[in-house]
């Protein structure tokens, strides 16, 4: 018989592929930190756009796809904050790894 797993022992695991994917710095995936940072500030601009339209790439009043540009520049934005709280963490834990390594001795 097999054991069948209820939705909070799944919880229990960890966290979903989702919450995962926007929960980790893109630094760890190899993306350079200046470049998340530069994303998220013209994600912020392009939401902040006071001008309503001039830098609009889709316009809002195609049906379903008219927001999926502020979408994806609240992503943006999204990843610099994870990025900027979770990025730090990642590199000083980066850092102390390669401290605490023993060098290697040639024989």
């Amino acid at each position: 018989m097999s054991k069948d797993i209820t939705p909070i022992e799944k919880a229990k695991e960890g966290p979903s592929g989702f919450i995962k994917a926007i929960s980790e710095p893109l630094s760890k995936y190899g993306w350079p930190v200046w470049l998340v940072y530069l994303l998220a500030a013209i994600g912020l601009v392009y939401i902040l756009n006071p001008t309503a339209g001039v830098f609009e790439f889709i316009p809002d009043v195609i049906p379903f796809v008219g927001n999926l540009d502020e979408g994806v520049a609240m992503m943006l934005v999204i990843m610099g904050i994870v990025e900027i709280t979770e990025g730090k963490k990642y590199r000083a834990e980066k850092k102390n790894e390669a401290k605490a390594e023993p060098p290697v001795e040639a024989e």
